[in-house]
């Protein structure tokens, strides 16, 4: 039975990940998911999968050595997978150490942990111990409209204190690599949009609003772009890296899903129409009246997109979920979980999105 520890497992991306890994193994794999549960990382998203005999939680913050440490003294790791981290721009504009301390120190601290825990006397590695560490297209920088693709080769160019910290933490894995052999990919996806995505992050927040009937804050004029790519997917290409990838490289994950961000907007508001029941009052205020622009955020990238053509050619991986059809799934996802929604939406997030938007 492979053990997986799985860092940030409480978190969106994460907490897809446990549940895709045991809908498509089941008890023919462990899972030890270690998560801080911070703001976004919320034990209700596992709570389907909580009582299993094959999953455990740790609450353990990545930055500390002793608890990572034990950890992997008290299990057999086969592999890690390295989501923890601070991931919103806007919270790392107002708060960078935060973002440095999580994603770089919090990195050096696993990777030092699976070092000690794996390097045989001789500096080798025994065959099946991997460490994925999953990272963000924004350690690109931001692309000209309408103009090229980010490769593995691009250069990092990070233009927010999040995508810097994230490309510290890649670099640090790089490191690693070169340095001690140690046996490890990097995947640098696009935006994932899904289930379980906390609402400071623009889909879930515009999905929640517009069923509220508030304001839906859109930055500048609107027109920023993203690649997104749905969830499952990206669940797959990381299983699929770590058994198929080639040890010491790295694969770009996206899904030729270009939108502008105000294209997102109408249509989450459209399909809030068509999904709705005709009685339904919430029907009434689903207008574009709704949409607001806000001043732009600093530094804001204008474009991301990735191009997948590594990862096709060598793992086998493209997208199965286009974006018509993803965004209908997440919409009634949120219809279903209207509790989920109402629970992280209360307290410090109130707080924190009056102060972020001003609306």
């Amino acid at each position: 039975m492979t053990t997986f520890l799985v860092t940030g497992g409480a978190g969106f991306i994460g907490a897809n990940y446990i549940h895709y890994m045991f809908r498509t193994y089941g008890d023919d794999i462990r899972i030890i998911n270690a998560d801080a549960l911070t703001y976004a990382g919320n034990p209700e998203n596992l709570k389907e999968i909580e009582t299993r005999d094959n999953y455990t939680f740790v609450k353990a913050d990545i930055t500390d050595k002793e608890a990572v440490s034990r950890i992997f003294a008290e299990n057999d790791i086969d592999t890690v997978v390295h989501f923890a981290a601070e991931s919103h721009v806007d919270r790392s504009i107002t708060d960078p150490e935060v973002f440095v301390r999580t994603n770089v120190l919090g990195t050096a601290t696993l990777l030092n942990a699976a070092r000690a825990a794996w390097e045989k006397e001789d500096g080798t590695y025994p065959e099946g111990k991997k460490f994925l560490h999953v990272s963000t297209d924004e350690v690109y920088g931001s692309l000209p409209e309408g103009e090229g693709y980010f490769y593995e080769d691009t250069p990092y160019a990070p233009r927010s204190p999040y995508s810097a910290s994230k490309a510290g933490s890649d670099l640090l894995v790089r490191a690693y690599m070169e340095t001690y052999g140690f046996p490890a990919n990097i995947t640098n996806c696009s935006n994932n949009y899904g289930p379980y995505q906390f609402p400071e992050k623009l889909i879930p927040l515009m999905i929640h609003n517009a069923l509220e009937g508030k304001k839906l804050p859109v930055y500048g004029d609107g027109k920023n772009v993203r690649d997104w790519l749905y969830v499952e997917d990206h669940a797959r290409a990381i299983d699929m890296v770590i058994k198929k990838g080639r040890l010491f490289e790295t694969y770009n994950v996206g899904g030729h899903n270009e939108k502008q961000n105000i294209e997102i907007v109408k249509t989450i508001i459209d399909i809030l129409k068509e999904e709705l029941p005709e009685d339904d009052q919430r029907r009434a205020h689903l207008t574009y009246d709704l949409i607001t622009y806000v001043e732009d955020r600093k530094g804001h990238d204008r474009r991301y997109a990735i191009a997948p053509d590594k990862i096709r050619k060598e793992v086998g991986w493209e997208p199965e979920t286009m974006f018509a059809e993803g965004i209908r799934k997440t919409i009634r996802w949120y219809f279903e979980h209207e509790e989920w929604m109402a629970h992280v939406t209360s307290g410090a997030y109130q707080q924190y999105y009056e102060s972020m938007y001003h609306v």
